[in-house]
This record gives structure tokens, C-alpha cells and sequence, in this order.
């Protein structure tokens, strides 16, 4: 009896090795998504490759659309060759890719390492969810999950960090190649991160399943039943079967507009605060300020929406970021500007995540991933208009209305979430909600 309270202080330990790894993961992942943006406003001023505002958005979307393409298809990699392996080749991926961008000569070739390095960001962050979830501590897989969350916005605040200390005395370039060391780390992903045991349970290597949570202490994933193609394009059907097609596209249109406003703000906000007067550092200090406040909200929203319902919640965060965004078209006192900043942090990250709460209550359990994947899936073309969007703005001369114009896509999620929840059933079952809505995001 003796030995089980040392083996079971082992297992957690081990656990939080793989989390740990997990989070370094996403952090290098929020590095490599945000410093784009964080270096944007120094490309411009320089007039760097020529840039134009118009052609700085489509390289913004080009990641968007990458990340599309590796969300899409993560799953079915991952299926083949294990989550493991596939976190370690999407780690390499970006990382490589932002060598592409460090030693690029033209926009194009520029362009081809930011799609590149999108479709690497968007097949790391569904698959290290879904390894956390297995090797989180017994009944703290919701809470390690909102944690694994915050390394997103760490990386972001990161990323401010890296553009403000080497764009003047090293230049941009410099800043990627930041991005390109986390190759160093894809060798100790592989050495030390375990294979995922829902990966080991599908594929019936059971024994090896097993010995492995015996050995972290985790609970090990139930066998589920493998869907045929017939199966997911049935489930898919029945979500547009009666009235339900209503509700569905108002989901989809919600999740345009969030995922829309979330990273076209994320891509335009140190240029659109330069626009407004502020200095870079200034400027990149509101993105340090903005990611603070996505870690904040992402530890509070779920608790919020456990209390009031994750519909409500999501309409409400979702008239608070507008109102923020809109805010910071005005030029305000800095001290009141870094309160806003924060405040729309807190809300807009989040306001996206209760969308997917939404949907996953509002769905049977069978039709539940489905329902909530293609929500996902519809946001994120949202994901790649928002940054073109401020770039067609700014060069059109309208980058004032830059603000408005995210602060809209805000209030038309609040209106569609808000008649999809009137719509359907916000009652039934919220177990395991949050594994699934985060997967998603």
C-alpha cells in the first residue's frame, strides 16, 4: 500500500511532463500566428518588398487559409500516422516555413512561407488538445485544456516582445528567424512527448494503450466506434433535415463573423493603433495588453457560461468586443486605451469559444462533433476575409474604418448567436462540452 501514493505522485508528474511539452507547443504556435502581425506596421513604414496595405492582407489571409487547410486535415493525418508524429511534423513545418519567410527576397516567396506555416499552425492546436485530454490529470481535463488556451495568447504577448527588442537594432527579418527555433525543440517533442492513447485505442494497440496510462495515472479513453464516410455525410445531412438548416447557417454565420474579427484584429492591431497616432512601441505594447486579456477570459468565460448558459454568454461577449473594438477607433488617453485593449481581449477570443458551447448543447450527442466541426470549419473562410478585409480598407484610405468594420462583424455574431439560441434548445447535457468546443477552435 505503500508504494501506490509514490506511483501515483509519479504518474502525475510524468502528466505534466506531456502537458508541459504540449504547452510549449502551442506557445511556439501563438509565436509564430501573431508575429506577422506584431511586425506588420515596420514592413510598411519601410516599404519592404514594395508591400502595399492591400497586399499585406492577403499575406495575412495566406496563413488563415494554411491554417484551413491543417485543421481540415489533421484529423485524417493524424488518423494515419499517429497525433505524435503529427504534432512533431507540424512543429517542424512552421518553424521551417518562417525561414522561408526570414530569407525571402519578394512578397511571393514571402507569401509561400506564411501558407505554409499556416497550414503547420492549424494542424497543431486540434491535435495537442486532443493529447491533453488524455494525459491531463484524472478529472481536470476542461481545466488543462483552458490552460493549454492561454499558451495561444503567450505566444502572442511573446511575439510583441521579440518584435520590439530586434526590429530596430536587427530588422524584421530577425524576428522570424526567432520563429525558426523552436525546430530545436521538435526533436525533444519526439524524444519525450508520449503517443496520444485515444490514437492507441482506435488503431487496437490496447496493451501498449494500457501500460502507458497506467504509467502517467490517467484514465484510459473509452473504445469508440469508428465512423464510416456514409456515417459523418449523414450526420452532416441531418443537420439542414426540417428546420434545423435555420439554425445551422445562423451557427455558421456567427462563426464567420467571430473568427473573422478575431483574426483580422489580431493581424491589424499594432498598424491600426500606429494609424491612430500611437507609436510602434506603444502600438505593440496594445498587443502584449490584448493577449493578457485573452488568457483572462479564457479562464473565466467557461465558468461564466456554466452560471448563465454559454448562449448568453456568447451574445453578450460578443456586444462588449464591438463596443471595445469600436472604442479604439477613438483616440483616447493611453492609460484609458490599455483599459480597452484588455477588456476587448478578455471578450473576443472567448465570445468565439461559447459559439462552439452553443452549438455543442444545442446538439444530440451523435451529431454533436459534426455540428460542432463544421461550425468551426465555416468560421475559419471568416478567419481568411478578416485580414484582407483591413487591408483593402487600408489601402483604400478607409483605414479608419477599420475598427467600425471588425466592431460590425461583433454585432452581426451577437445577432445571429442570439436568434440561433431563440431558435433551438438551450437545455441538455454539457458533459464533455468543453474537450470538444476546444478541439474546434
Amino acid at each position: 500500500m505503500s508504494s501506490s501514493p509514490s506511483l501515483s505522485a509519479r504518474g502525475s508528474r510524468l502528466a505534466l511532463l506531456a502537458v508541459a511539452l504540449c504547452w510549449l507547443a502551442v506557445l511556439f504556435d501563438g509565436l509564430d500566428m501573431f508575429i506577422y502581425g506584431s511586425v506588420l506596421p515596420h514592413l510598411l513604414e519601410t516599404k519592404t518588398f514594395g508591400l502595399t496595405p492591400d497586399q499585406a492582407g492577403d499575406l495575412g489571409s495566406y496563413a488563415t487559409f494554411g491554417m484551413l487547410v491543417g485543421a481540415l486535415t489533421a484529423g485524417t493525418v493524424a488518423d494515419r500516422i499517429g497525433r505524435k508524429k503529427l504534432m512533431v511534423a507540424c512543429v517542424t513545418l512552421f518553424s521551417l516555413a518562417s525561414g522561408v519567410c526570414a530569407i525571402s527576397g519578394s512578397v511571393e516567396v514571402f507569401g509561400l512561407g506564411r501558407t505554409l506555416a499556416g497550414v503547420g499552425l492549424g494542424g497543431l492546436l486540434p491535435t495537442a488538445i486532443s493529447m491533453v485530454s488524455d494525459y491531463a490529470p484524472r478529472g481536470r481535463a476542461a481545466v488543462v485544456i483552458g490552460l493549454l488556451m492561454t499558451a495561444h495568447h503567450a505566444g502572442g504577448i511573446l511575439s510583441a516582445y521579440v518584435a520590439k527588442w530586434l526590429i530596430e537594432p536587427a530588422g524584421w527579418r530577425a524576428a522570424f528567424w526567432v520563429c525558426v527555433a523552436p525546430l530545436l525543440f521538435a526533436p525533444v517533442l519526439a524524444r519525450m512527448l508520449p503517443e496520444s492513447l485515444s490514437f492507441l485505442v482506435a488503431k487496437g494497440r490496447d496493451e501498449e494503450a494500457r501500460a502507458l496510462a497506467a504509467r502517467y495515472d490517467v484514465e484510459l479513453p473509452a473504445t469508440a466506434e469508428r465512423k464510416t464516410a456514409a456515417d459523418r455525410f449523414d450526420a452532416l445531412v441531418g443537420l439542414f433535415r426540417g428546420g434545423e438548416w435555420v439554425q445551422t447557417l445562423l451557427y455558421w454565420l456567427a462563426s464567420f463573423g467571430g473568427l473573422l474579427l478575431v483574426y483580422g484584429v489580431a493581424t491589424w492591431l499594432p498598424t491600426l493603433m500606429r494609424g491612430e497616432g500611437y507609436r510602434l512601441g506603444s502600438a505593440l505594447t496594445f498587443v502584449v495588453v490584448f493577449n493578457l486579456g485573452g488568457i483572462v477570459g479564457m479562464l473565466v468565460a467557461g465558468r461564466a457560461a456554466d452560471r448563465f448558459g454559454a448562449p448568453r454568454i456568447s451574445a453578450i461577449w460578443f456586444a462588449l468586443t464591438a463596443a471595445g473594438v469600436f472604442l479604439l477607433s477613438v483616440h483616447m488617453p493611453t492609460g484609458v486605451t490599455m483599459a480597452v485593449v484588455f477588456l476587448t481581449g478578455v471578450f473576443l477570443n472567448s465570445a468565439q469559444t461559447m459559439i462552439y458551447a452553443t452549438v455543442s448543447i444545442g446538439s444530440t450527442p451523435d451529431s454533436r462533433a459534426t455540428a460542432v466541426g463544421w461550425t468551426s470549419g465555416m468560421g475559419r473562410f471568416g478567419a481568411v476575409f478578416g485580414p484582407w478585409l483591413g487591408g483593402q480598407l487600408l489601402a483604400a484610405g478607409h483605414g479608419d474604418w477599420g475598427f467600425t468594420a471588425f466592431a460590425l462583424a461583433g454585432v452581426s455574431s451577437m445577432v445571429f448567436i442570439g436568434l440561433a439560441a431563440l431558435r433551438g434548445s438551450t437545455s441538455g447535457a454539457k458533459d464533455g462540452a468543453g474537450q470538444e468546443l476546444a478541439a474546434a477552435h
